[in-house]
């Protein structure tokens, strides 16, 4: 591939045999890869619109910069790695808890210090290796951090459903029908399709407000704001960047198992090019952004991996975001809906950090373990805050800071004490039996 935008044709760019995948240097005919394109912002929709709309962030906003940094993600990591980035769901407790104390301006210098710390992160990556970030968190950390992450918006969750529990039952209800009764891209979709029903149900209900959207122009640039940096929210964002470095190396893992490509080449710059598109949405009024699973979804379903499609992506969501009317009808979905589908999104946060337990396999025999997830777990869902002057440390900080102090140094002591684990339970070892010492 002579440049970032510059694919060869994937046989007669028509058909795809069986079998076969179109990598990343490749494509299909533009309209097959335009209507790929499209398709990958629909996936989008749901991810990229719920966090402005839970935080109060303007949602064309949100999209002009999830765009921007798809198009730069793709020049950063030269054409190779496919990826939309949407808006992180990471974000949303230290942005709500920063805009609650402060204001949205101080939430966009949160977002924008995350950033450019991910971007650092990236660069250290980039020359060193990734080895230093299993070291520094391993899966037990990295699983624990994820799920405190999502149980502590679960209050943020139940105060939207209290304003419309009908229709955030019936939101709720759509997403999960959707998710086992379609298979394929629908089924992927289940979040926006329960969306569009909640949406459907809360219009008849009469709980929407189409006025902004009839005064909205056609076109126009997006609402942009200046961020403010207060020291005393980084606590809140900083622990977010853990977050996006484990998802950042999933999505690249993901990309090379399904295209059978070494991509480990290209996880700094992947880290970096996600840090850069934060660091200009902070700076100009939009949500962090990530690397998402319904990018994933969607290559799986139709076997390419082109970056072509996402560069139309990317374009397409410029231009949605180029229309104000577009972002009002967007503004216009109530907090019923919202509530709804919050619930579902913030549990599966909260899931997804076991799934990430599951898949390595930790080991909650070993109290090292079991202990650096336990005591985190209830330090993030109840939400402790510690005051030290001006500065709020809250759950996903102090949750995030323990997780990381308790394995250290209970791994430490351990090795050095040459200590055997206990079992967890009587029954979870032969009676007699000594547990082998896994530390």
């Amino acid at each position: 591939m002579a440049s970032p935008f510059t694919w060869t044709l994937h046989g007669d760019g028509k058909s795809l045999p069986p079998g076969h995948v179109v990598s990343p240097g490749e494509r299909l005919t533009w309209p097959r890869t335009i209507g790929i394109g499209a398709q990958h912002v629909v996936a989008m929709f749901g991810a990229t619109f719920l966090v402005p709309l839970i935080t109060g962030f303007p949602p064309a906003t949100t999209l002009f910069f999830s765009a921007i940094g798809t198009l730069l993600f793709l020049v950063i990591t030269g054409g190779r790695l496919p990826s939309y980035l949407g808006s992180s769901f990471a974000f949303l407790a230290p942005i709500g808890a920063a805009t609650a104390s402060y204001n949205q301006a101080t939430a966009l210098g949160g977002v924008a210090a995350a950033g450019a710390l991910l971007a650092a992160v990236g660069l250290v990556v980039h020359y060193a290796g990734t080895r230093w970030i299993d070291v520094v968190m391993p899966p037990v950390v990295t699983g624990t951090i994820v799920a405190l992450i999502g149980f502590n918006l679960a209050p943020a969750a139940w105060n939207n459903v209290q304003a419309a529990p009908l229709t955030a039952l019936v939101t709720i209800a759509a997403i999960v029908l959707t998710a086992v009764l379609f298979r394929g891209i629908i089924g992927r979709l289940s979040i926006l399709v329960g969306v569009l029903v909640g949406y459907a149900v809360a219009v008849f209900r009469d709980e929407v407000d189409f006025t902004a959207v009839g005064d909205a122009a056609w076109v126009g640039l997006p609402q942009f704001q200046t961020p403010e940096f207060n020291p005393a929210i980084l606590g809140l964002f900083l622990p977010v960047v853990l977050v996006l470095v484990a998802e950042n190396v999933g999505h690249v893992k993901s990309v090379a198992a399904m295209t059978g490509q070494d991509l480990d080449p290209y996880i700094g710059r992947a880290l970096f090019a996600d840090g850069v598109a934060t660091v200009f949405a902070g700076s100009g009024g939009g949500s962090g952004t990530t690397t998402y699973a319904e990018n994933i979804g969607v290559m799986a379903a139709t076997r390419v991996y082109s970056t072509a499609a996402y560069m139309v992506a990317g374009l397409v969501g410029l231009g949605l975001s180029l229309m104000p009317k577009f972002g009002e009808l967007i503004n216009t979905i109530p907090l019923g809906v919202l509530g709804g589908a919050a619930t579902v999104l913030y549990g599966m946060i909260g899931m997804l950090g076991a799934r990430i337990w599951v898949q390595n396999k930790v080991d909650f025999s070993d109290p090292v373990n079991l202990n650096s997830a336990a005591i985190a777990l209830v330090v993030g869902i109840a939400n402790y805050t510690w005051m030290a002057g001006d500065v709020a440390f809250e759950g996903i900080a102090l949750g995030t800071a323990s997780s990381l102090i308790v394995y250290h140094v209970m791994r430490q002591i351990a090795r050095a004490r040459g200590t055997s684990m206990e079992p967890a339970s009587p029954a979870s070892a032969p009676a007699g039996a000594e547990l082998e010492s896994r530390v």
